[in-house]
């Protein structure tokens, strides 16, 4: 049998991470990201145990007083933020999910294949300097600087959660040699993300919002990908891919207004491994973001497994939108009118 290349990084470790009675980041997630693991390694998939993030590679993008807060809730309760808590062992596993990403980085880099990596709590809303929506330490933004550090000239981190990634956006803005994407619904929180937001200094035109109304569905994510995403990808050509997926875009998700079905989901993880095997040489790490609906959560799991799982797709990436996708062709145009300055071959 073939050597499947895909590796799953992720600890039943996570679900200690503790949150109040009734909080969407609930540690049953971590028993879901628990079945997938396990349903891998019954396959004969690789899955790699994480390892913690040291002091110096948080600190490559985070504040050390932010760190030593963190770090401050060891062994106690904490609330961060009306949205935001600690449990006694929260601090570690935020060190740990962030090290988990790293592994994924490492496998990915090696020229292994792809990573998926299962962790919470998730990271695309903590800041440089802060904590924040669920968010500790930024996962993704630990794995990309980590990237740079191993020898990739560029990374492109895109973001499919429902929610703006505020604070991966905010801590690479000015860096030319990091691309940051994301589609997200707007308004929503936590109210960042507009399509004017395009990076200062010389990251200017480096970060790529793509706003979307609420009730959009597959085809209108799959018009933005096709329209707007892969071709910046194209042209940015990154040495590796970060994938920050929340799917918390679907239709059965509590936390936003979106539509898209778990079918959608599979399309968007083809596409966007598509466009990294074509850019990135197949250089692709999937992170966990959001995701609160379980049963949606463990679907979209096992569709993102199949696709990653599944030989090379050859040819051009195949995000394609079968349907009107209205809110999808008005927030692609959008994108389209103030990203043309910044890259005017691809688009």
């Amino acid at each position: 049998m073939a050597r499947m290349p895909l590796a799953v990084v992720s600890s039943d470790e996570f679900a200690h991470h503790l949150t109040p009675p009734g909080h969407p980041e609930r540690p049953e997630r971590a028993h879901v990201f628990d079945a997938v693991a396990t349903a891998w390694r019954e396959r004969g998939g690789a899955v790699l145990a994480p390892r913690p993030a040291t002091i110096e590679e948080l600190a490559a993008v985070h504040d050390r007083d932010h760190i030593e807060r963190i770090a401050g809730t060891a062994g106690r309760a904490a609330m961060l933020d009306p949205d935001t808590f600690t449990s006694p062992e929260s601090y570690d596993l935020a060190r740990l999910a962030a090290g988990a990403v790293l592994v994924g980085v490492d496998y990915t880099m090696s020229g292994a294949g792809p990573a998926l990596v299962l962790v919470r709590p998730p990271g695309h809303h903590a800041e440089r300097e802060r904590a924040m929506g669920f968010c500790l330490f930024n996962n993704a933004a630990v794995a990309a600087a980590h990237a740079r550090a191993s020898g990739a000239a560029r990374v492109a981190v895109v973001d499919v959660d429902v929610h703006h990634g505020n604070g991966t956006q905010q801590i690479f803005e000015d860096d030319q040699s990091v691309l940051y994407v994301s589609t997200h619904q707007y308004p929503c929180y936590p109210g960042t993300g507009a399509v004017t937001e395009v990076g200062f200094g010389a990251g200017r035109g480096r970060t790529v919002n793509v706003p979307i109304e609420p009730g959009a569905g597959d085809d209108d994510y799959a018009l933005v990908l096709a329209r707007v995403v892969v071709p910046i990808l194209t042209a940015f050509a990154a040495d590796v891919t970060i994938l920050s997926v929340g799917y918390d875009a679907h239709v059965h998700d509590p936390l936003a207004q979106m539509q898209v079905t778990t079918e959608g989901y599979r399309a968007m993880v083809a596409t966007l491994r598509a466009a990294a095997e074509a850019t990135s040489g197949g250089r692709l790490v999937v992170v966990i973001e959001g995701g609160y609906d379980l049963p949606a959560l463990g679907a979209c799991l096992d569709a993102t497994v199949e696709v990653l799982a599944a030989p090379a797709a050859a040819g051009p990436p195949p995000a394609r939108a079968s349907g009107p996708g209205i809110r999808g062709r008005e927030a692609a145009e959008a994108a389209l009118a103030v990203q043309r300055p910044f890259w005017p071959q691809p688009l």
